[in-house]
C-alpha cells in the first residue's frame, strides 16, 4: 500500500517544490503543493501539473488526490 510519504516523494520527484504536505489513508490523499512552476497557471493547468509529476502512479497507486496548489506568493499570503 502506498503511504502519503511515498506520494509526497513522488511528487517532488517530478516537481520542483518549496512545500508539500501529504495526508491520506493508503488510497485517498490530500496535498498541499507550493512550487514556483503554478506561477501563471490556472488551478486546472496546476492540477495536470501534479498529475504529469506522478504520471503512472496516478493510475495505478493514488486512486484519489485533493490538491491545493499553490505559488509561493500565494502560500505566504496564507493566514497563520
Amino acid at each position: 500500500m502506498v503511504t502519503p510519504e511515498d506520494v509526497k516523494t513522488y511528487i517532488e520527484n517530478g516537481l520542483p517544490c518549496e512545500h508539500v504536505e501529504l495526508a491520506g489513508d493508503g488510497q485517498h490523499f490530500q496535498a498541499l503543493i507550493v512550487s514556483t512552476e503554478f506561477r501563471g497557471k490556472n488551478r486546472v493547468q496546476r492540477h495536470q501539473r501534479v498529475y504529469q509529476a506522478l504520471g503512472e502512479r496516478m493510475r495505478e497507486e493514488v486512486h484519489a488526490l485533493s490538491m491545493q496548489t499553490l505559488t509561493p506568493e500565494e502560500w505566504r499570503e496564507l493566514p497563520a
